[in-house]
């Protein structure tokens, strides 16, 4: 199991934490995977990025996406909302939580507070195991974020759960 190095960019190293490693996943890509045992309320890395206003979020989300729809091994949004003001662009290459893929039955969930965002799991995680997350995708659209994460639980697409009822896995 070893670390696949980042590239650095923007005079940036790339994050990282002791709790991981970098590797090839299964779900999609590269993945983020526990080094060691990870304890349930451990904040396993933090989510970084630029700082942009709502209107520069409007601007990036709508470019992600086009860029998603015609390339789909590209990761769709990596946009953190901070305030009211403020949005994080964690599309960056120094920003290694970007790699964390989603699954409807993740071991972690995202929490921040006007200028972080945490990685923090809800369970304990052993030695190997891809770190995941639920990305919490609206609705809106959701047919276009087919997803792969291969759990007993998934729904068949990056959804926030409130919204799974809602519709039912295709195939």
């Amino acid at each position: 199991m070893m670390n696949e190095k980042l590239e650095q960019v923007e005079g940036k190293e790339p994050t990282t934490s002791e709790w991981i490693l970098v590797k090839e996943s299964k779900i999609h890509g590269k993945g983020v995977y526990a080094r060691k045992d990870i304890p349930k309320g451990t904040k396993v890395i933090e989510y970084v990025g630029r700082k942009v206003t709502k209107e520069e979020a409007d601007n990036i989300s709508d470019r992600d996406l086009e860029a998603y729809a015609e390339d789909r091994d590209k990761g769709a949004v990596y946009l953190f909302e901070l305030n009211d003001d403020y949005d994080l662009d964690g599309n960056v290459e120094w920003n290694t939580a970007r790699l964390i893929n989603h699954s409807c039955s993740p071991n972690c969930e995202t929490e921040g507070d006007d200028e972080h965002v945490w990685i923090v799991t809800i369970r304990d995680i052993k030695e190997g195991e891809e770190i995941t997350y639920n990305y919490g995708y609206d609705i809106d659209e959701y047919d276009e974020h087919p997803c792969y994460c291969g759990s007993e639980k998934c729904v068949g697409y990056i959804l926030d759960e409130k919204h799974w009822h809602k519709i039912r896995k295709k195939g």
